[in-house]
């Protein structure tokens, strides 16, 4: 398997293997795990989702995850979390069975929001060693998700929310108590960590760059090093991520206004705001609201 850098030409997906796209703010997809693994002869190579976040659950075989320049072996059943944004592969035993959740980031914060405890374990890649019982609980979660997303049933969104926060407890719990929880971290990843906690914190201050560093108590290049191997982008870009993705939360969840949306991510000039917003997700504030709401 080939280490994970960013120096390499890692690919950017939607889903894997797919071209990126424009990712809905309430994307939910499950698919068994062998569907695109067993073509790709099971071996995952090195990429990226910029804005979903995976949560794998291994219910037979193994193998081994590789995130952040380290690789963390597993036995079935595991279940995995992996981050959005986090550059990463797998080496999969022939043969296994499980299955992939991919989860929107934005819907992904807001279930973190309602639980701070639930809100760490997106933090790091990791690997949570389940006993049988909670795989085939955590499994019979996931089939019913499938089944719900396949729907268009009154109260569709209520149903996904309280099975996906079903399983978040569920792997909360087994987290805390599990002796066997293996972490892709390192002491750039750490770094990063704290940085996305101080981001979250603060990002509406729009403070530079240098500002951060200072409080971590690192030169801005060694902070800009840390997030180029992490997780394949800049501080500064990591700060706009974080405004775009609360931006976005506000207009598709709230009845504020552009102006209003803008304010509250830290913007005096609702101008400003739009311009900012469009140069980065190629189209305005209100275009973007409005084709949220027909989607829903």
């Amino acid at each position: 398997m080939p280490s994970v850098s960013v120096t390499s030409a890692v690919p950017a997906f939607y889903l894997y293997g797919e071209p990126q796209q424009i990712v809905t703010e309430d994307f939910v997809h499950v698919e068994d795990l062998d569907e695109r693994s067993r073509p790709s002869e099971w071996t995952i190579r090195p990429h990226v989702h910029r804005h979903l976040n995976h949560l794998i659950l291994i219910a037979d075989g193994g193998g081994a995850m590789h995130a952040e320049a380290t690789s963390v072996g597993f036995e079935a059943p595991s279940l995995l979390l992996i981050p959005a944004g986090v550059i990463h592969g797998f080496s999969w035993h022939s043969e296994s069975r499980g299955w992939v959740t991919t989860i929107a980031d934005n819907f992904l914060h807001h279930l973190l929001s309602r639980d701070r405890d639930v809100s760490a374990l997106f933090d790091t890649p990791s690997a949570i060693a389940l006993p049988r019982r909670e795989s085939r609980s955590i499994g019979r979660s996931i089939k019913q998700l499938a089944r719900e997303l396949a729907l268009s049933a009154p109260g569709q969104r209520s149903a996904v929310e309280a099975l996906l926060l079903s399983i978040l407890v569920q792997a909360l719990r087994q987290a805390t108590t599990a002796p066997d929880v293996q972490s892709c971290r390192g002491n750039r990843a750490d770094l990063v960590t704290r940085l996305r906690a101080r981001i979250d914190q603060r990002f509406r201050q729009r403070e530079p760059v240098a500002v951060y560093a200072k409080a971590l108590g690192v030169s801005e290049t060694s902070l800009r090093r840390a997030c180029l191997e992490v997780v394949g982008n800049s501080p500064a870009a990591l700060l706009d991520e974080r405004t775009l993705l609360e931006a976005r939360r506000l207009l598709f969840y709230s009845h504020l206004s552009v102006s209003e949306v803008g304010y509250a991510v830290g913007f005096e000039d609702a101008a400003y705001f739009s311009r900012f917003f469009a140069r980065h997700l190629g189209e305005s504030p209100r275009s973007y609201r409005e084709r949220q709401e027909k989607g829903r």
